[in-house]
């Protein structure tokens, strides 16, 4: 019986569960899904962690043991140019006590002069990533194996890393900042006032999130001392997150989560001795509720900070010179920008510490420029019409600049390099004839390289290559079996286009896109289409590379006899220059959800056997917030939207990320307004599914409650899908992700008839 469109949300929560009420999925495509979400056939196997060795000479891995017990892994040592393999630390030597298991590694890191070996294991997450855990040093020569932490409970220590001269090691447990003496192994704390709301060493959820602040200190090059940041979370907004199914009773987590125009953490920079003393604090200027610390570290070889400082606005970075000694700061330079600048993650130091490796977009492209640290002068070093999407290396010795760049293709990636003193232009190190995109970890001598590459139909392959002449040496990691195992599901026809489309600043405007169709796809008929959709200043979907189970999704539903199609609009980070991304600035939301429309229909006048009358759009996250707007700004476009984890109104979004594309609420009333698809709910004429985890601690349950408020006050029909105590990933507890994927595909199924017709 096919279910009413005039049933409750409440009701409707219970038929989902009800396989009958909804189109019935091929069970090809549910043994494929099943192979995919439950049983992990098709991830791809990784290779490493590696960590390069004498400067590159030799690098170490981790492979199974082959004496071990199943599922042990050997730390196995390679010299570079030869592949000669030794065996370095088997898993014999990381058992801990007479009849345990060995260690699992999570990760490991060598200490700085190669006698000793820092295991991280045991590890629990802190809201997306595993980053606390147990440490454990192994002494290569007597092969003693330590657990770090004295009486610390299981599982409790973070960012554990050796000094500069191996003697100790620094950890974070509890928002306290600690040191290890390795001769010793007594523990000392440097800071105590860690607490609930002062947090030394890490950092708050909202730094976390948005500026990937998590490890919150730093080593002083002589290993006497440490910097660190510390949070003052007093007054910031306290959230609760309601469990309703853990006991017999609701159970509440509560954590401190700033929306747009509230309460900021105040936050400092200080140094303390790692012999304990008072901290010494950095005399940054301005409301440190107001500003951000973005990155900070040490200028090597000196006591000397170089800090970040971010103004609220996020329009204007500062760059810092602070004595470690007396707390005294100089500014540098400043990064300006009329809409927001872009956080450097690497603060390199080249030509012998004499200038600052930096990025920016001040001639309209992301260009890497040389400030002198003694006039805060910059030269330019990357001398193209293009972008440095990402910083790979500086080898200072050899006068390189190493960075990810595709100025000809903004879906693919590539390495560069430029020389350091400015000169000549940059060139390409990926030799022409390989496509798709390509990712590199440089060796410290510049000579070697792990290559990672893929394109959108296969897999990552990882090789050792030569440079600067790009010669591959030996493959790492081939995933054939994986690339066997998606051969029929990749063979559908697959393509990357360009597409007009007539909502944009400047004339011509062009987006990128990819189609993939069904199997046997006839020209003649014409055919549904799905459009996945994210468009938001945070990612892009249109690249050429390994998208993993993204990917199979959508060759399953292309197999299912729809077209699969994505576009980028303006304001995705893609590499095309300032103007591109920073058109959005103040309306996020806006030109995303009228360029997606423009793009669609364009496209279907481009490609006759586009069926318009059966067009659906889905999306997660900022994904699912323009699925709502083209569900409500472009009523009667899309006959169905699928929105998982959207965010309904920008005002209930966090500080850092929603004041940087969008401004103070307060300053910005306009923006904010039309910005959020829940303005714009009354326009719904199509059908509508929305999904989200009750426990979502990032984008808020609190938006999808309001915006049913909404369509209910408006009459609206619609439907959802509430998965109880799920993050923003909606992964948690057995079969969830089989199933959230299988109602996507059947809600598109159910409203929108797979196959193609004669036209």
């Amino acid at each position: 019986m096919k279910k009413s469109r005039l049933f409750s949300t409440a009701s409707l929560t219970l038929l989902l569960a009800v396989p009958a009420a909804f189109a019935q999925l091929s069970p090809q495509f549910t043994a494929t899904l099943d192979r995919m979400f439950n049983k992990h056939e098709f991830a791809s196997a990784p290779f490493g962690p590696a960590r390069w060795l004498h400067d590159g000479a030799e690098y170490t891995t981790v492979e199974p043991s082959s004496e071990g017990p199943k599922g042990s892994r050997d730390i196995v040592q390679y010299e570079t140019a030869t592949g000669k393999r030794t065996v370095l630390v088997s898993a014999a030597k990381l058992i801990p006590a007479p009849g345990a298991k060995p260690l699992s590694i999570e990760d490991y890191v060598w200490s700085p002069d190669n006698r000793l070996l820092l295991i991280f294991t045991n590890p629990k997450k802190v809201w997306r990533r595993n980053t606390r855990g147990d440490y454990w040093i192994l002494d290569l020569a007597t092969s003693k194996l330590t657990k770090l932490g004295g009486d610390a409970p299981e599982s409790s220590l973070m960012f554990a890393k050796f000094s500069p001269d191996s003697r100790s090691v620094a950890f974070v447990r509890a928002n306290n900042i600690y040191v290890q003496d390795l001769a010793t192994y007594a523990v000392r704390a440097l800071t105590t006032d860690g607490s609930t709301t002062l947090i030394n060493g890490t950092s708050d959820w909202v730094n976390e999130e948005e500026l990937n602040i998590r490890d919150g200190f730093r080593w002083s090059p002589d290993s006497q001392s440490i910097a660190f940041w510390q949070f003052d979370t007093t007054g910031v907004g306290d959230y609760t997150l309601i469990n309703d199914t853990a006991q017999e009773y609701p159970q509440t987590t509560q954590y401190l989560y700033p929306q747009p125009g509230t309460t900021n953490s105040a936050v400092r920079a200080g140094v303390v001795s790692t012999q304990g003393g008072p901290v010494r604090w950095v005399n940054l200027p301005g409301d440190p509720r107001q500003h951000y610390i973005a990155r900070l570290d040490w200028i090597p070889g000196s006591n000397e900070l170089v800090i970040e400082y971010l103004n609220r606005l996020q329009n204007t970075n500062t760059v810092f010179i602070a004595n470690a000694q007396t707390g005294d700061a100089r500014a540098l330079f400043e990064d300006q920008d009329k809409a927001w600048v872009d956080v450097v993650d690497s603060l390199d130091w080249v030509k012998k510490d004499k200038g600052l490796m930096w990025l920016s977009e001040r001639d309209g492209w992301r260009h890497a420029y040389v400030f002198s640290r003694t006039t805060g002068q910059p030269q330019l070093i990357t001398n193209f019409a293009g972008d440095v999407m990402q910083e790979i290396a500086v080898d200072d010795n050899n006068g390189w600049f190493y960075f990810e760049a595709s100025p000809q293709s903004a879906t693919q990636a590539y390495l560069y390099r430029s020389r350091l003193d400015g000169s000549g232009s940059p060139e390409r190190v990926t030799p022409s004839d390989q496509s798709g995109s390509h990712r590199y970890d440089l060796s410290p001598d510049g000579q070697w390289a792990f290559h990672i590459y893929s394109t959108f139909n296969k897999p990552p392959v990882t090789e050792l290559v030569h440079l600067p002449d790009h010669k591959s040496v030996r493959v790492l990691q081939t995933n054939d079996e994986l690339a066997h195992k998606v051969q029929d599901l990749v063979a559908s026809p697959t393509e990357f286009f360009k597409v007009p489309v007539s909502n944009g600043v400047t004339p011509g405007v062009t987006l990128d896109g990819y189609m993939i169709r069904p199997p046997n796809f006839d020209p003649a008929k014409k055919y549904p289409v799905l459009v996945n959709v994210y468009g938001e200043p945070a990612s892009t979907t249109v690249r050429d590379t390994w998208m993993g189970n993204g990917r199979l999704f959508h060759a399953l539903i292309a197999r299912e006899g729809y077209i699969v199609v994505s576009f980028d609009n303006q304001g995705t980070p893609a590499p095309k220059g300032r103007e591109w991304r920073k058109v959005v600035y103040g309306s996020v939301g806006v030109l995303s959800a009228a360029q997606q429309a423009d793009a669609i229909r364009e496209l279907a006048k481009e490609r006759a056997y586009i069926d318009t009358s059966r067009m659906a759009i889905w999306g997660w996250s900022g994904g699912g917030s323009n699925t709502l707007n083209l569900m409500f700004r472009s009523p009667g476009l899309f006959k169905a939207g699928i929105a998982v984890a959207p965010v309904a109104d920008e005002a209930h979004y966090d500080t850092i990320y929603q004041e940087r594309y969008m401004g103070l609420p307060q300053d910005n009333v306009q923006g904010y307004h039309d910005g959020s698809p829940i303005n714009f709910a009354g326009n719904l004429t199509g059908h509508l599914l929305v999904i989200h985890g009750s426990g979502d601690d990032n984008v808020h349950f609190q938006g999808t409650e309001l915006l049913i408020n909404k369509l209910v006050e408006q009459g609206k029909p619609f439907d959802f899908m509430d998965y109880p105590n799920r993050t923003h990933s909606i992964s948690e507890g057995p079969g969830t992700s089989f199933h959230v994927y299988s109602l996507i595909a059947r809600y598109l199924e159910e409203h929108v008839p797979p196959g193609g017709v004669s036209q």
